[in-house]
């Protein structure tokens, strides 16, 4: 594609993704199956740059005021993702001489938001909980989330999977704490792998592979993932458990389960039964009531520990629709709860990185179930032989009204110190 026919179809694209009528990357899927003439590196341009726009949004829409011809060309010049000499191409003299103005502006002299690129709301919860770290994580947020595998440990080791991608011209290195992970370069076609179309792998980042080994399901065992959405974790239950036992995959949306069972048939398991439930007090949920050895309630939330890959997120996000999650995240883990026997474990996990949705909701469920005892997370995955299990669990801070500070054995991962997306998880076991 010539590059002003591409920084066009960019500009098109900008528009759509900035209507937040819909997930980015649903808007950006539909208009490749728009425009199914297009190849793998225009799309790639293409997906590249509305993520870039919507990763420096506040940035880019201050410099879009000076310039001239319509705002989302502008934006999509400032976030398009190739080479220079490529875009120079596209550009006519006046623009050629506006992006050179604006990259010549050194970061210490832009404001506060327009470094930091989040909703006022979401940079003040952030710094009341990281100080001086949040303009790291404020950084790090403004870039890509690197791409994570989870090896099926049913039918490889994770050497022999890292040898046969090296083959297919595909590098990787293990991940730092996962003993399941590799973490690749780029964005490879990975559905074109063997390893891939047999079920060896699965991607799935290195921070919800932890969620998963703190479950520590093992052979025989009767286990519930709650929220299982499209099963990732229900994936690496059902290996940690070798396909023995019996795995329900609960969730509300039929329509996410179905996406399950593709992944399931390539992975071998046998032992994962989903199901769709009404709500967190159904029918299916009440019959297993203290009968089950380990339950993860995957909580929905806000997802703002993955603004590395959805950054539409934190523009779609509000504080009151955050509150509504609250209520909704300490319901289902209650009824959840319901389902664990004596002696049994229930781990509470989120995608957030908010007290509101993490800690808060985990101390609450401790005050009034006195029958669940915390489990130290720390402790926990150094059990498991988690590398620097304390620095993914050290206390995290939490502020209450009255301006006390309280911490915690919480999982807690964060993307500028961990290479994650952002995780909590709290664990309990019942006397």
């Amino acid at each position: 594609m010539h590059p002003k026919a591409l920084l066009d179809a960019c500009a098109d694209l900008v528009r759509l993704v900035l209507q937040f009528e819909h997930p980015a990357d649903a808007v950006v899927s539909r208009y490749f199956r728009e425009h199914r003439s297009l190849g793998p590196r225009e799309r790639a341009t293409l997906a590249e740059t509305a993520f870039a726009v919507l990763r420096k949004k506040l940035l880019f829409e201050q410099l879009a005021r000076s310039g001239s011809g319509p705002k989302e060309r502008k934006l999509a010049i400032l976030g398009f993702f190739g080479p220079r000499d490529f875009l120079a191409a596209a550009l006519n003299d006046t623009e050629k001489k506006w992006l050179a103005t604006c990259d010549s502006i050194p970061a210490d002299a832009l404001m506060a938001p327009h470094r930091h690129n989040l909703p006022e709301w979401m940079a003040q919860a952030l710094q009341a909980q990281l100080g001086d770290d949040f303009w790291a994580l404020a950084e790090n947020l403004q870039q890509a989330g690197t791409l994570d595998l989870r090896v099926n440990t049913l039918q490889a080791k994770r050497n022999e999977i890292q040898k046969e991608l090296a083959q297919a011209g595909i590098a990787s290195e293990p991940t730092p704490y996962s003993p399941w992970g590799l973490r690749l370069q780029g964005k490879p076609a990975l559905q074109k792998t063997d390893a891939f179309t047999r079920g060896a792998i699965e991607v799935q980042d290195e921070g919800s592979q932890l969620l998963a080994l703190l479950v520590d399901a093992h052979r025989g065992e009767m286990v519930v993932d709650f929220c299982a959405g499209a099963g990732g974790k229900t994936l690496a239950l059902g290996a940690s458990m070798r396909s023995t036992g019996r795995l329900y995959a609960f969730d509300v949306s039929g329509h996410r389960l179905d996406a399950l069972k593709p992944r399931m048939a390539r992975s071998g398991l046998s032992n994962v039964h989903p199901a769709a439930i009404a709500h967190e007090r159904d029918d299916r949920v009440k019959r297993l009531a203290g009968k089950i050895d380990r339950v993860l309630v995957d909580a929905p939330c806000s997802g703002l520990g993955t603004l590395r890959r959805n950054p539409d997120l934190k523009w779609r996000q509000k504080p009151q629709a955050v509150q509504e999650l609250t209520e909704k995240q300490l319901a289902i883990l209650q009824s959840a709860s319901r389902m664990v026997k004596s002696g049994g474990r229930l781990v509470y996990a989120t995608c957030s990185v908010l007290p509101e949705e993490n800690e808060l909701i985990a101390q609450a469920f401790s005050a009034a179930n006195p029958d669940f005892v915390p489990l130290n997370a720390a402790q926990e995955l150094e059990r498991l032989k988690v590398p620097g299990a304390d620095g993914l669990c050290a206390p995290a801070m939490t502020v209450a009204e009255d301006g006390t500070r309280s911490g915690g054995d919480f999982l807690r991962l964060w993307p500028h110190r961990h290479g994650t997306d952002g995780f909590f998880a709290a664990a309990w076991t019942r006397k």
